[in-house]
């Protein structure tokens, strides 16, 4: 296992990881309809294109593969952290967002953002997160919940 910082020809296989991350979400949680919205923004969110290509961010490897990583974009919010569906709930999430918040640390950043997922923010709440609000989000005329979060490193 180990972890490295994100560059620009990762691109590819980010996306890959995101589609794999959204696309095994327990229906329970997120309709197939909501993962299919949420799961296109690698292609056409263009905030997301800059996550990846101006974003500062960390990939977890094992055998050879990013199996998840996560971006700051701009350099005081997190702007996305996923992780392949088949290494969710192993603690790869949080040693990837150990990594952004030490790395926002020593860059100079006492305090990151960010809007969490219903999946996310638990983990989020775990190591020392706070939700600053609740709100609503529409993505492909699909209505998402999220949280607006921030943590005082």
């Amino acid at each position: 296992m180990k972890l490295k910082q994100i560059t620009k020809k990762d691109q590819l296989k980010l996306k890959e990881v995101y589609f794999d991350s959204v696309i095994s979400i327990d229906e329970n949680i997120y309709s197939k309809e909501h993962k299919f919205a949420w799961a296109c923004q690698a292609w056409e969110n263009s905030e997301f294109e800059k996550s990846l290509l101006k974003g500062k961010g960390s990939k977890l490897i094992f055998n050879n593969k990013i199996i998840g990583f996560a971006t700051r974009y701009p350099d005081n919010r997190l702007s996305l952290l996923y992780i392949r569906g088949k290494f969710k709930r192993k603690g790869f999430g949080s040693m990837i967002l150990n990594s952004i918040e030490r790395d926002a640390l020593k860059s100079g950043i006492n305090k990151l953002k960010t809007e969490a997922s219903l999946i996310s923010y638990k983990l989020l709440l775990k190591k020392n997160w706070e939700i600053d609000c609740k709100e609503k989000v529409y993505i492909k005329g699909l209505i998402f919940e999220r949280f607006r979060m921030s943590k005082i490193l």
